[in-house]
């Protein structure tokens, strides 16, 4: 499936297309920003993982999914949800499953 800026999709109020709710992004500044930091992070699993064989839809979904679990934990670890100990233990495990995935 290739996406394309008229491709529709279920938004909060009914069908939209994704031109219409980036404009809708835009018009209200929520536009989403990326830190040079997270796209070096995605884009170097991406790349292992494509290295390693593996498709790069499957690569793209591991590359998502370590950057978010990694978002999320530190921002568990900034709102106090967890100890310090706690989140690097998550990185490790976060780490060691992803390089076990694709290794």
């Amino acid at each position: 499936m290739k996406i394309t800026l008229d491709i529709e999709f279920n938004g909060s109020l009914g069908r939209v297309t994704l031109a219409e709710a980036v404009k809708h992004l835009k018009a209200h500044e929520l536009a989403c920003t990326v830190s040079p930091e997270t796209v070096e992070q995605k884009v170097s699993v991406f790349s292992d993982c494509v290295e390693r064989g593996f498709t790069p839809l499957r690569s793209e979904i591991m590359a998502a999914y370590y950057v978010a679990t990694r978002d999320a934990t530190s921002e568990a670890f900034d709102r106090g949800l967890i100890t310090e100990g706690e989140l690097r233990q998550r990185r490790v495990d976060l780490d060691r499953l992803v390089l076990r995935s694709v290794g």
